[in-house]
């Protein structure tokens, strides 16, 4: 999640060096800048990647979370959204390769919350309390034969990341819980 919000540069030079190992005189030369410049950005990378919330692991409290976020969709209630949602929550949409709409991650509170309230009246009353390979989470339509699931990351209490799958192809490999 972390790595999303990174730069193209940041990422590229924090994960050549820092998960390949690839010294910085040749991530230089990849990105076309100095090693100097390529040493920075994976440094700026580095404290983005430490400093972000680790993930509550209470089931319980995960639950809460997730049930005070269904609760304020069902009742579009954009203020209630707002104080469940991490103000840097990022919302990320797979529909499957069927899927005209391509998607690319929102980010922010504000603009998660709107994408919610637009889309709730439809679904958020077919929402079930699932666990969704190990994780909270809501399933959409029969266990057996699922619409969509949506996987929630939550830290520090707040939603910090929504992962909406619709493909059924990924659906089918997810182990969803009561």
């Amino acid at each position: 999640m972390v790595l999303e919000t990174l730069s193209p540069a940041e990422r590229l030079s924090f994960v050549l060096h820092d998960v390949f190992a690839v010294p910085f005189d040749d991530v230089a030369q990849i990105m076309d800048r100095t090693p100097d410049s390529a040493r920075q950005l994976a440094s700026r990378a580095r404290r983005r990647v430490q400093a972000a919330p680790q993930p509550d692991r209470d089931v319980a409290r995960q639950r809460q979370v997730v049930n005070a976020f269904v609760a304020a969709a069902r009742g579009g209630d954009f203020e209630a959204l707002l104080r469940v949602l991490d103000p840097d929550v990022v919302f990320r949409m797979d529909l499957g390769p069927a899927s005209r709409l391509a998607h690319r991650p929102l980010v922010g509170a504000d603009a998660v919350a709107r994408q919610v309230l637009a889309t709730a009246p439809q679904f958020a009353h077919l929402a079930q309390p699932v666990l969704v390979n190990g994780e909270a989470g809501a399933l959409f339509g029969p266990r057996e034969k699922p619409i969509a699931v949506i996987g929630f990351t939550i830290a520090g209490g707040r939603v910090a990341a929504l992962n909406l799958i619709a493909d059924t192809a990924k659906l089918e490999r997810l182990a969803i819980q009561p």
